[in-house]
């Protein structure tokens, strides 16, 4: 299973892969725009997320569930739901 914005990370990604043929002005900088938003993805927002999810799951599991999956925190629950290695 995939975050949302490990998706988007993966589009674009395949976006700049289609880009490599036959680049004229245009292309160049549409494929420039892709790669800067794929490193703020990186470098801010993969983060983000993952600091969202695991403060839901440990929300969740403290306060409402008493009895939540076999995960014992938040950061357990998203490396193993989403293979993570940050």
């Amino acid at each position: 299973m995939k975050t949302a914005m490990q998706e988007l990370k993966d589009k674009i990604q395949h976006a700049i892969e289609q880009l490599n043929d036959e680049l004229n002005e245009y292309k160049a900088g549409y494929k420039q725009c892709l790669i800067n938003i794929q490193n703020d993805i990186d470098s801010q927002m993969l983060e983000m997320e993952k600091e969202q999810i695991t403060y839901c799951y440990d929300f969740v599991s403290s306060k409402i569930c008493t009895q939540c999956d076999d995960f014992k925190t938040g950061e357990q629950y998203y490396k193993e739901t989403f293979k993570s290695e940050q």
